[in-house]
């Protein structure tokens, strides 16, 4: 047997879809023996629906004929990919980009097709801002916004248009909103309808706005008035992995349509500020997947065993990523991406956990998603549930090996079983799904105060504040977190018997910084959440009042609280750190200057960045998280690096303004010098120094 006979009995063998597919076209053997060798690009997959792109160029429409083309164009994809898989030729990226990117060209050849139709009988809608022809918007949702189709997954499509209006160039106008309901009906049709060749994709509409119940298309006014007045928290999450894949980039309008569509779903998905308050939300959304997916699967045997959803299941590792996103994405660009690989890489990059653990999640994601793969492979179905016969199972262990290897059931169910136990425990410990690590956020026994013996000042401010028209102002979930911080401190404070003499004065501080971020949801959630950051904070106030009260003036600092790795950084490899602490603001900065003039967000990203550095010196200064402090001398020499950042970063960004204004040539040298002086010229600044400097033109 040669070795193509043998890649194509071992496709056979785990695949009885492929096995019905190549017993009806044996023709089809041939092109697979040499394509096979071939990776899946988006070359091959244009070549495969080459008989669609001809149909676009015919006087005279088949749609029956063109539905076939897409239909079995979408089969010998299936099996190019199949074979690659299954005899470990191809990667999980190979297989998932492949999905995706013929889904997105099925999308724009169908609308090319139905266009066709749709101009000669109504025109075209036209769009009054680029006056030109306006296009169906279509966002690919889901694992086709990040590239991870499954090898039987439906794509979660939404429809958009540009705004109201009514067509042009046809004895018969439509109004832009028919015209585009009439394309995504049609649209759905060509991908969704089952012939005697199959489908193309299930199509998925249910993430639009008001879901089944809404409008099939909406205009771009109608969503923002949706997201702003109805947008709800799952529906974040949704976005984080929304794409446009229709126009395609390259095309005349995917600019345009693209930074419009961005403009509205950015600051819905991503807010201004270190957002954990997504923690709780993410949990509780999980909770209603997990309660959803154990009445589904009763039928099943072992919960564990839905791959999916099931406890330590491929749904945990992207709640996990996403959570980060949503936390972060909003002061960071680089978490706005879609790939849930990509997004642990610069989890794993920013040291956010633990390298090992990332490593660990993204050995099993892949893991689980190549069993997926086989899972589905063998009838095209959509399942993610471990087959319960012993035969069946059997043969996913054989497929997870490949054609040259074996491996025994009990093996392959025991690896399985193992990354499972690993997504668990590390999903668990991010969400700090153990009750008894989070703070109790029930009520407060009746009568509870701080006690007056140790807290004389602090009892009594306990009491006014109880009493106080802020206290009763702030919604029943926020008044339960900041009374049960409070009481948490107070306990933690009276067993440390080394601080004695200052428990009342810690207590106190802990009260302004509390009352300082108690409208403010997201931060309360980080002491809630993390017993860590509570600890440090408390460290903290104990060891400084100008920290207590910088900590008070600047709350989003208490992210830097959660863990130790930014100091160690910053005291182990200082060059590398400060590089790394440039590269970011400029990429910061250049994110919000993106769209005009963005001065004062890039204002308030250079404060920003001031704050942040000057914090995380203050915790090494003092020891917080460290295992030595931080020399008198190094405070000096980290903070004058922070000033030198500054201001070079504030002079990089002014001069091209100033060229332009004064029409000097691009690319002028700057004849302009800053020199410093005193504290900062020494490199002995401090955490409240001025600066003294003189600017030097040459004339």
């Amino acid at each position: 047997m040669t070795n193509f006979a043998s890649q194509i009995e071992f496709l056979k063998q785990h695949s009885s879809y492929a096995q019905r597919w190549l017993n009806s076209h044996p023709e089809w053997l041939e092109w697979l023996s040499i394509q096979g060798a071939q990776k899946v690009d988006v070359g091959g997959i244009r070549g495969l629906l080459g008989p669609c792109q001809e149909a676009l160029a015919s006087p005279e429409q088949d749609e029956a004929q063109f539905m076939a083309s897409l239909r079995l164009a979408r089969q010998r994809l299936m099996l190019w990919i199949a074979f690659r898989d299954l005899n470990g030729k191809a990667d999980l990226k190979e297989v998932t980009h492949a999905l995706s990117h013929f889904a997105e060209e099925a999308v724009v050849l169908s609308i090319a097709y139905i266009r066709e139709d749709l101009q000669r009988r109504f025109g075209l809608p036209w769009s009054k801002v680029t006056d030109a022809e306006m296009p169906l918007m279509v966002v690919g949702m889901g694992k086709l916004g990040g590239l991870e189709l499954n090898l039987s997954s439906d794509i979660d499509l939404i429809f958009l248009y540009e705004h109201e209006g009514e067509t042009q160039g046809a004895p018969k106008s439509l109004s832009h909103h028919e015209w585009f309901t009439r394309m995504g009906k049609r649209l759905i049709k060509l991908m969704a309808e089952h012939d005697e060749n199959g489908f193309v994709f299930r199509v998925d509409m249910r993430l639009r706005p008001n879901g089944d119940s809404g409008p099939l298309v909406c205009s771009l006014d109608m969503l923002e008035e949706y997201l702003l007045v109805q947008g709800r928290e799952w529906e974040r999450y949704a976005w984080i992995k929304g794409r446009l894949i229709a126009p395609m980039p390259g095309a005349p309008a995917f600019a345009y349509c693209e930074r419009e569509l961005d403009q509205l779903i950015r600051p819905f998905v991503y807010r201004r500020h270190l957002d954990y308050g997504v923690i709780a939300s993410i949990r509780d959304l999980h909770a209603q997947i997990q309660h959803e997916a154990d009445k589904r699967s009763s039928n099943h045997h072992g919960r564990s065993k839905d791959i999916k959803l099931g406890r330590g299941g491929i749904r945990e590792i992207e709640f996990l990523a996403q959570m980060f996103q949503l936390m972060r994405g909003g002061t960071d660009p680089r978490f706005r991406i879609r790939p849930t690989l990509e997004v642990l890489d610069l989890i794993k990059q920013q040291s956010i956990l633990p390298a090992e653990e990332v490593d660990t999640l993204k050995v099993a994601y892949v893991y689980l998603r190549r069993l997926e793969h086989r899972i589905q492979v063998w009838e095209d179905q959509q399942t993610h549930y471990l087959p319960e016969d012993e035969v069946a199972r059997t043969r996913l262990a054989s497929s997870m090996v490949g054609p040259n290897e074996t491996q025994e059931q009990k093996d392959f169910l025991s690896e399985l079983d193992q990354h499972q136990a690993a997504v668990a425990q590390y999903f668990e410990k991010a969400f700090v799904l153990d009750d008894a690590a989070r703070l109790d956020n029930t009520s407060l026994p009746v009568g509870w105060e701080p006690d007056s013996a140790i807290f004389s000042e602090s009892a009594a401010r306990w009491l006014t504040w109880a009493d106080s028209y802020k206290q009763k102002q702030l919604p029943e979930k926020s008044r339960l977190i900041f009374n049960n911080l409070i009481r948490k401190a107070a306990d933690s404070l009276q067993a440390d018997q080394s601080i004695s003499d200052c428990a009342d004065l810690t207590l106190l501080r802990f009260f302004d910084l509390l009352e300082a971020v108690a409208r403010r949801s997201a931060y309360l959630s980080i002491l809630s959440e993390y017993p860590r950051a509570l600890s440090n904070v408390l460290d903290l106030l104990k060891a400084s009042q100008w920290g207590a009260e910088y900590l008070t003036r600047h709350p989003h600092l208490l992210d830097y609280l959660l863990n130790s790795r930014t100091e160690k950084a910053l005291i182990e490899h200082p060059e590398q750190y400060w590089e790394e602490v440039k590269t970011t603001l400029d990429m910061r900065l250049d994110d919000v200057m993106l769209d005009g003039d963005g001065s004062e967000q890039a204002m308030d990203i250079l404060r920003v960045t001031h704050h942040t550095e000057t914090f995380i010196t203050l915790l090494a200064d003092l020891g917080i998280g460290v295992d030595h402090e931080l020399s008198v001398e190094k405070v000096s020499d980290h903070l004058s690096a922070l000033a030198d950042l500054i201001l070079q970063t504030t002079f990089e960004r002014v001069w091209p303004g100033v060229a332009k204004k004064f029409d000097l040539p691009a690319g002028t040298t700057a004849p302009f010098a800053v020199i410093s002086y005193g504290k900062l010229g020494g490199k002995e600044l401090g955490y409240a120094s001025d600066l003294d400097l003189v600017f030097f033109i040459s004339s």
